[in-house]
C-alpha cells in the first residue's frame, strides 16, 4: 500500500479545513472497528486519514428536550450510560448486545451510522427514536432526520467535506425494545435485527414505531405496520398481523449469513416479540 497521509487535528475548525481542502480524497477515521480491517484486506486504499478521537464528540448529555450524543462516543458509553437506559433503552440494549468488549470499547456511534450498513444495530434504535443527525462542513451546520440519511449500502447523503459531529434523541414517551438474531449468540452481525417503540395508553396504542435491519439495502422504518397499531387496542392477533406487515415492507437478500427465506421468518418472529414487550404483554 501506498504512503498514506494522516491528520489528527485537535480543533473541529481545522478538521472541517481539512475536509474542505481535501474534499472527496480524505477518509474519515473514528473507531476503525470497519475500515481498519477493510485497509487490511486491501478493500480500500484512502490518500488520506483524518482521525477525529481528538476533537471532544465522545459525550452524551440531556439538554432542551433531548438527548445529544456526540459522534466518537463508544458503544462501551452507550450501554454503560444512566441517561442512555432511562431515555433510550433500546440503544442500550443494541450496544451491549454487539460484537465483544474490544471492538465496543473501540468502535463509535458515528461510525457505525456512517459505513451504512444495511445490518447496522445502532440505527434501529435510534430510527424509532425519530433521531436526527448533525452534520459539518466549514462554515455551515445541517440537521438531517436519521431516516433521511442513509441511500443505499455504504452510502449516505453526507457531502465528502461534512463530518458527522452529533446524534440528538428526542425524549419521547413510550418504551423502546431492540432484539436481534446472528449466526451465533454473541459477537456477530445481525441476520436481522428489529426495534419498537409504544406509547401506550392502558392498552391501546397512542404512538408506534418499528424499524428493520439487515432486510433491505439500508435500515428501515414500516410506515404501513406503524399504522395498524396508532389508536388500536393492541392484542396478539393484531401483533400478528402488524409483524407480517412488517416483514411485508421489506427487501431481504440471501448471502452469506443467510437467506432471504430465514430473514422473513425470523424477522417476523423478532417484530412479535418486540411489540410484545413494549406492549407490556411479554410473559
Amino acid at each position: 500500500m501506498k504512503e498514506v497521509q494522516y491528520f489528527a487535528p485537535q480543533r473541529m475548525n481545522e478538521a472541517l479545513k481539512l475536509l474542505a481542502k481535501h474534499r472527496g480524497k480524505i477518509t474519515i477515521l473514528a473507531g476503525g472497528t470497519d475500515l481498519v480491517p477493510k485497509m487490511n484486506h486491501h478493500l480500500l486504499k484512502p490518500e488520506m486519514l483524518l482521525y477525529v478521537g481528538r476533537l471532544g464528540l465522545d459525550y452524551i448529555k440531556k439538554e432542551d428536550g433531548r438527548l445529544a450524543i456526540g459522534a466518537a462516543t463508544s458503544w462501551s458509553k452507550l450501554a454503560a450510560s444512566r441517561l442512555i437506559a432511562d431515555k433510550v433503552s433500546a440503544l442500550q440494549q443494541a450496544a451491549r448486545q454487539s460484537s465483544c468488549a474490544a471492538i465496543r470499547n473501540t468502535g463509535t456511534i458515528g461510525g457505525n451510522l456512517g459505513s451504512a450498513s444495511p445490518a447496522a444495530d445502532l440505527a434501529t434504535p435510534l430510527l424509532v427514536m425519530d433521531a436526527e443527525l448533525r452534520l459539518s462542513r466549514a462554515g455551515k451546520n445541517r440537521l438531517v432526520a436519521l431516516k433521511d440519511f442513509f441511500k443505499s449500502p455504504g452510502e449516505t447523503v453526507r457531502k465528502p467535506d461534512e463530518l458527522i459531529v452529533e446524534i440528538r434523541v428526542p425524549l419521547l414517551k413510550g418504551k423502546s425494545v431492540f432484539l436481534k438474531v446472528g449466526r451465533r449468540k454473541a459477537m456477530t452481525l445481525s441476520v436481522v435485527n428489529v426495534a419498537v417503540r409504544l406509547e401506550m395508553s392502558g392498552k391501546t396504542c397512542k404512538e408506534a414505531r418499528i424499524a428493520l435491519g439487515s432486510m433491505a439495502p439500508t435500515p428501515i422504518r414500516c410506515y404501513k405496520a406503524e399504522g395498524l397499531l396508532k389508536g388500536k387496542v393492541i392484542d396478539k392477533e393484531l401483533i400478528t398481523r402488524c409483524a407480517a406487515e412488517a416483514v411485508a415492507e421489506t427487501q431481504p437478500i440471501d448471502d452469506g449469513r443467510a437467506t432471504a427465506w430465514y430473514r422473513k421468518k425470523a424477522g417476523t418472529v423478532l417484530v412479535t416479540r418486540a411489540l410484545e414487550q413494549a406492549a407490556g404483554m411479554a410473559t
